[in-house]
């Protein structure tokens, strides 16, 4: 999921800047100075904070991410059994376009979109789909988002980042999980005859894809495009969505049975010129998700979707466990490589949709090892949230991860929840209400024993308003 991992050079370089020069002005001031000087750093700070919308998760700058950080906490109080805040939903309501696209913040929702200044982000538009599924009530606007990302398919089936941008395993992956969110169903949403499972098929390194032969061990993998030469690459970001998308589901994913047994995961097999196959797994996988053995016999693309998923899901446990249960990453400032938290819980995710539950529960035991290691994980609405959806796909507690109480770190940068799980406290009266707050149980409940329908009928209406 890349668009929570973009960074904007600008913004960066502007905060390298700060950072560096405020020491040198401390060193050539009297103390007194340098303690105002403190001073006014923190109220600066606290009056950005207080200028962010009331609504918003996280107190970073929003211009780049607030539309997604705001759908990954509503989907993590979600599956965490809380209730978001009203006036988080709204927010994010609120920030729809007129043709029903999302970008990634707007600051004045006065205003009407201007593509020219902001463009319409396919990427925020499915998760805000996503998270305003699954918290329900905004219907209309999650009508008018899938309606308007529908129009901006691409021909081969896919989407890129943004409307008329060459198609992208990520962006793709992300429709996928907004149509199935939204009742719609992806195979049948097409473009000349091309359905997104048709343009996931074409970024998977198959055993006749262009560039397998560069990648030892990557059959199965997802690139995230082609090069100019349409060459593949294998990706961690690409084929932990992709993985996920090809079993037709987004983020938000059934947990895992933990008293059902793991699936085994499958690696493609693919046959060398030498009569062997060029998997370094130790053959201990047997081809497609059914268990059948599978080689695709030099095709550029695996048939079903499943059969796609599996192998991805195997590329992932395999990178996985060659890495100690995690990814890493070489960032470009450095050489050194570096955990890379963000995708590693994307890929729990994806092998536990998958019923690799083996795998998954390794890579989640990594995570919370070292979430103290994670800065993001201590008050990142994108990062919390990922890692709460990563502890929920396997089965277990939402609301916290090695011990750590990832739902109360999620509250403190936001708006407080309506109502928190295993609660009978509401916060409604000191925040301003849930999409259905605590009391509505309560009077329904009421309802149900004196027998009065008219009443039930009547408060079901109101949950689809």
């Amino acid at each position: 999921m890349s668009p929570r991992r973009r960074r904007v050079t600008a913004l960066a370089a502007a905060t390298v800047l700060c950072a560096t020069a405020a020491p040198v002005a401390s060193a050539a001031t009297p103390d007194g100075a340098a303690h105002t000087a403190a001073r006014t750093t923190s109220a600066a700070a606290a009056a950005q904070r207080a200028a962010l919308p009331k609504g918003l998760y996280g107190d970073g700058d929003p211009r780049y991410d607030g539309v997604w950080r705001q759908s990954m906490a509503l989907l993590a109080l979600h599956g965490a059994g809380a209730v978001p805040a009203k006036k988080a939903v709204d927010w994010l309501t609120g920030q729809q376009c007129a043709d029903g696209s999302f970008t990634a913040y707007r600051a004045d929702t006065g205003k009407p979109c201007d593509p020219a200044k902001a463009p319409s982000d396919i990427n925020a538009t499915t998760l805000a789909v996503q998270a305003l599924s699954a918290v329900g009530g905004r219907s209309e606007t999650v009508g008018k988002a899938v309606d308007w990302i529908a129009s901006v398919q691409n021909k081969d089936g896919g989407w890129g980042y943004s409307p008329g941008t060459d198609s992208d395993a990520n962006s793709t992956s992300l429709v996928i999980g907004a149509l199935d969110a939204a009742d719609r169903n992806p195979a049948k949403t097409t473009k000349n005859g091309k359905s997104p499972y048709d343009a996931l098929a074409s970024f998977q390194l198959t055993c006749g894809a262009k560039g397998i032969e560069d990648a030892p061990g990557g059959q199965g993998a997802f690139a995230y495009q082609p090069d100019k030469k349409g060459r593949l690459s294998p990706n961690n970001d690409a084929t932990a969505a992709a993985s996920l998308a090809a079993l037709g589901k987004g983020v938000l994913v059934r947990p895992l049975d933990r008293d059902a047994k793991s699936t085994p995961v499958s690696p493609l097999k693919c046959a060398s010129t030498g009569g062997g196959d060029n998997s370094d797994d130790g053959g201990n996988g047997s081809g497609n998700g059914s268990g059948d053995g599978q080689d695709s016999g030099g095709r550029s693309a695996l048939d079903d979707p499943k059969d796609a998923a599996a192998a991805g899901a195997a590329y992932l446990a395999r990178t996985l466990e060659k890495d100690k249960g995690r990814f890493t990453v070489v960032t470009p400032s450095s050489d050194e490589e570096k955990p890379d938290y963000a995708n590693t819980a994307d890929a729990v995710i994806a092998l536990a949709a998958g019923g690799h539950r083996t795998e998954a529960d390794a890579s989640l035991k990594w995570l919370a090892d070292h979430l103290d290691d994670w800065d993001k994980a201590k008050n990142d609405p994108s990062a919390i949230s990922a890692l709460m959806l990563a502890s929920r796909a396997t089965g277990h507690d939402a609301a916290e991860l090695g011990g750590t109480d990832l739902l109360e770190r999620l509250t403190a940068t936001g708006p407080a929840p309506a109502h928190m799980p295993d609660s009978d406290k509401d916060s409604s009266a000191k925040d301003d209400g849930g999409t259905f707050p605590v009391w509505a149980f309560i009077l329904i409940g009421l309802a149900v024993g004196a027998g009065i329908g008219i009443f039930l009928s009547g408060q079901r209406k109101r949950q689809q308003l």
